[in-house]
């Protein structure tokens, strides 16, 4: 299943190499104000975009060589909970410099204590006069060192069962009592954190949705996170794809041992049927269904495949595998695709943004219509 794109003459098309003709290198403030960073989201953020038209602007983006700001927590998961739930006066506050990406974001939701179980967050937000008293921490928080705002997860009504009494907060990542801890993963690389809060005082207009009713806003921040995280990279939309392990190894032209070849043409049907549940997905967005729990299914599939290419990437490396900056077949690959790299990287994929496990609970009970796991709790 594939989608044709309309041709040279989609309005939307045409809107856009009239833009790039007044704008030939557009910065990210001229994207946001255009509306071409988020097309579907309604005026003045977007151009409320049917999701074909949506394809064509990213067609026609791509085709030119420009690239939207990065700011994928910001853009992809804090925007559209704003969106949805933010005031008017947040919405025109945060929502610009987030879309043009001068104003970075992280993720605060993550506890050292609740692993996968995102309800049993002990982090607690009191309200004082007019404003939120924040004491806890918060673990796995990417980029909060260069952040200039966090989506934060916090307990304000400590004696609520565990999915109520917790509320959602906006937080500027410079106040007092803040103090970042660096985490470095096995790659060797800062992303991670470690976010402590020593009685942080958050303004209460930073407070999104209604008080302690956080936990509903969280499911649609995570619902766009694992959406986010199935891109066509094989690490969380980002890295190499199999197209290119293939093409390594063909222009290679060396012959591989049946079980190398029998392997690489598994991961190869993987990707295809990746390509087609995304064709899919995009196929229920055309026909105005909204995607549900089938991310997860996506996210499911993605992470375990990232793990299977890097891992036969390693493998048709041979010796030279365990050398950082070596390819499969002993190329080198530090200056793009970084194979050494992403294959470090890759054992964070079904953990990170849900894990397999939760995943998985999410498809058997909103999918299979199967009865609850008592003992696991999924965290959306």
């Amino acid at each position: 299943m594939k989608l044709d794109l309309p041709g040279e003459d989609h309005p939307a098309r045409l809107a856009v190499r009239a833009f790039l003709a007044e704008h030939p290198d557009p910065n990210g403030a001229a994207l946001a104000e255009a509306g071409y960073v988020v097309p579907h989201w309604p005026s003045p953020w977007g151009l409320g975009a049917d999701p074909l038209s949506q394809l064509v602007i990213d067609d026609e983006l791509h085709l030119a060589g420009i690239r939207r700001p990065v700011n994928p927590i910001g853009i992809g998961w804090a925007g559209p909970t704003l969106l949805h739930a933010g005031t008017p006066a947040q919405q025109q506050r945060f929502l610009p410099r987030l879309l043009s990406g001068e104003d970075f974001w992280c993720q605060l939701f993550s506890e050292p204590g609740a692993g996968s179980d995102l309800a049993a967050l002990s982090t607690t937000a009191t309200l004082d006069r007019d404003e939120f008293v924040v004491t806890g921490s918060k673990i796995w928080t990417s980029y909060g060192h260069i952040a200039r705002y966090g989506i934060l997860l916090a307990r304000t009504d400590p004696t609520a069962e565990r999915h109520h009494g917790i509320s959602y907060f906006v937080c500027p990542m410079d106040l007092d009592g803040i103090t970042i801890a660096p985490v470095v993963d096995m790659t060797g690389d800062h992303a991670f954190n470690q976010v402590f809060f020593d009685e942080v005082r958050i303004p209460s207009d930073c407070l999104v949705g209604e008080l302690h009713r956080g936990w509903s806003l969280a499911k649609v921040t995570l619902a766009n996170e694992r959406v986010s995280l199935s891109g066509e990279g094989a690490l969380w939309g980002r890295g190499p794809t199999v197209t290119d392990l293939v093409e390594l190894v063909r222009s290679a032209g060396r012959p591989l041992s049946p079980t190398l070849r029998a392997r690489l043409v598994e991961v190869y049907v993987e990707a295809e049927v990746l390509a087609m549940v995304r064709q899919r997905l995009l196929s229920a967005v055309l026909a105005g269904r909204a995607m549900g729990p089938e991310a997860s299914v996506r996210k499911a599939l993605a992470d375990e495949h990232g793990q299977h290419l890097m891992t036969l990437a390693v493998d048709l490396a041979g010796p030279a595998g365990q050398l950082r900056g070596r390819g499969p077949l002993g190329t080198e690959a530090s200056d793009v695709l970084g194979w050494s790299h992403g294959f470090l990287y890759a054992q964070a994929l079904t953990i990170g943004g849900g894990t397999a496990a939760v995943q998985r609970n999410i498809i058997a009970e909103r999918l299979l219509g199967l009865p609850r796991d008592e003992v696991a709790t999924p965290e959306a």
